[in-house]
């Protein structure tokens, strides 16, 4: 019988398999398993379809984040395309769903699969550039599937937009706020459980590495541009998941929605969250999916009074964005998954810290 280990004394690893594993002791596991049904019981059953949406919009936004977390924030690859990616995502499960009738969990993976080979074609520029040379080059493959979205009308639809069928698991028709929670929360545990492994891995370790000193990298035998590719890969994947949950959950896709304001969106919740953590994705997704709806809320409290508030802090939106990312920078910044390492370690020890 297995015997449960609820907290060590001290730092005892002995092998390899202790250090990389993702729970210490059996307090996280259990911790999380609770917090795990509580969330998928009970949030469903106490908010309403306002709150449902947010959290569902927060959902896909955490399992984008991911992805741009794992190229930028552990392989050091930085881009500004990745709205562009979702988009991607978004039309192929569009176009696979109406066109070719294929089944929700068919068109899902499908659909990261078909992203990943776009992130990959453009991440091909990575082997000679880096830093803002590869930003600048990602920006382009952005302003690129943009103009695709846009004018290739035989396949996207254009301005008109590309409904999207009913998702459907069997028999279970997945319609409404409720039935999506469901499914877009088991896609963000899924893919949070598929990155925390990947970067366990032999693949995991070489993207830190790179991301580290890419020249002490390739001295020891890494090859950059295997490594860096599959980076892409593997991110622009993730994104493509987002996308297609996305097109399913909102119905129908417009080129409008994957601008590169959304591209912005996902790095600024790589800094807000912190780049490199495993939960960084998670908290800046919430913060900036969420804040956008603190100052909706904010204006139609306040209309009765100032009678066109609404309009100015709509006009400020991106406003408070870039003072948020500015104070995060200055103030923090390695994120709120920081700021979390330390409120943990410091109950860690409490109340006999020393």
């Amino acid at each position: 019988m297995r015997r449960f280990v609820f907290s060590d004394c001290g730092d005892f690893k002995t092998r390899y398999e202790q250090e990389a594993a993702l729970f210490p002791n059996d307090v996280g596991r259990l911790a999380l398993c609770v917090a795990l049904v509580i969330w998928f019981l009970a949030i469903p059953a106490l908010a309403g379809p306002y709150l449902l949406s947010i959290v569902n919009l927060t959902g896909v936004a955490i399992i984008g984040a991911t992805g741009l977390n794992l190229l930028t924030g552990y392989t050091g690859q930085i881009t500004i395309g990745h709205g562009a990616f979702m988009g991607v995502g978004a039309y192929t499960a569009a176009i696979l769903a109406a066109r070719v009738h294929l089944p929700f969990l068919v068109v899902i993976p499908l659909a990261g699969l078909v992203t990943a080979g776009v992130g990959a074609f453009f991440g091909i520029p990575s082997l000679r550039l880096k830093g803002l040379y590869l930003a600048i080059a990602t920006l382009a493959a952005q302003f690129i599937l943009e103009y695709v979205f846009l004018h290739w009308d035989w396949l996207t639809r254009g301005t008109s937009g590309f409904p999207v069928p009913t998702a459907r698991i069997g028999r279970w028709a997945v319609v409404g706020e409720r039935p999506f929670f469901w499914v877009i929360g088991a896609g963000v545990v899924l893919i949070t459980w598929l990155n925390l492994n990947l970067l366990r891995t032999r693949v995991g370790r070489a993207f830190v590495a790179i991301r580290d000193n890419d020249r002490a990298a390739s001295a020891i035998g890494i090859p950059l541009f295997g490594y860096k590719l599959q980076a892409f890969f593997l991110s622009a994947f993730m994104v493509g998941v987002a996308g297609a949950l996305y097109a399913y959950y909102i119905g129908v896709v417009t080129p409008g929605r994957f601008s590169l304001e959304l591209s912005i969106d996902y790095l600024a919740m790589g800094i807000v969250g912190g780049l490199g953590t495993a939960l960084g994705p998670i908290y800046g997704a919430v913060v900036i999916t969420v804040l956008p709806e603190i100052l909706r809320s904010l204006s139609q409290a306040l209309s009765g009074v100032f009678p066109n508030i609404t309009t100015a802090l709509n006009a400020l939106r991106d406003v408070v964005f870039g003072i948020v990312i500015i104070a995060f920078l200055i103030f923090e910044p390695e994120g709120l998954a920081d700021r979390w390492r330390v409120l943990r370690a410091y109950f860690k020890q409490w109340p006999f810290a020393y």
